[in-house]
C-alpha cells in the first residue's frame, strides 16, 4: 500500500445502507397466498379444496388491493390475479362435482363389503 492510494472504508455498524434508487419492491405476502391457495384449490380433491378456492379468491382480491395501497412498495399483481383465476376453477369444478353426485352420475357411496 502506498501512500497515495486512498483509505478503506471504515467499517460498516448497524443494518446496511439501502442501494441508490431506494429499496426494490418486496412481494405481497397475500398474493403470494393467494396462488398457493389457489393452486391447491384447483386440484380436483373436491372435498377441502372448494374452501381453499374460496380463500384463493379472497386473498386475490385482498392481494390486489394491498398492491394497490402500498404506491409501488409491494409487487405481485399477476401472482394475485392467477391466484383469483385459479380460485375461480377450483369453485367451477367443485360446483359441477356436486352437482354430478347430487343428481347420480357420480357415486359416492363405498361399500366394503367385498
Amino acid at each position: 500500500m502506498s501512500y497515495s492510494d486512498p483509505p478503506p472504508p471504515p467499517p460498516q455498524y448497524g443494518a446496511p445502507q439501502p442501494p441508490m434508487g431506494g429499496m426494490p419492491p418486496k412481494t405481497s405476502g397475500m398474493a403470494v397466498t393467494s396462488l398457493v391457495l389457489g393452486i391447491i384449490g384447483a386440484i380436483p380433491c373436491f372435498w377441502g379444496c372448494l374452501i381453499f378456492s374460496i380463500l384463493g379468491i379472497v386473498f386475490g382480491q385482498l392481494g390486489k388491493k394491498d398492491i394497490r395501497e402500498s404506491a409501488g412498495a409491494k409487487k405481485g399483481d399477476g401472482l394475485a390475479q392467477w391466484g383469483f383465476i385459479l380460485g375461480i376453477i377450483g369453485v367451477a369444478l367443485g360446483a359441477v362435482y356436486w352437482i354430478l353426485v347430487a343428481t347420480g352420475v357420480i357415486d359416492i357411496t363405498y361399500d366394503t363389503s367385498a
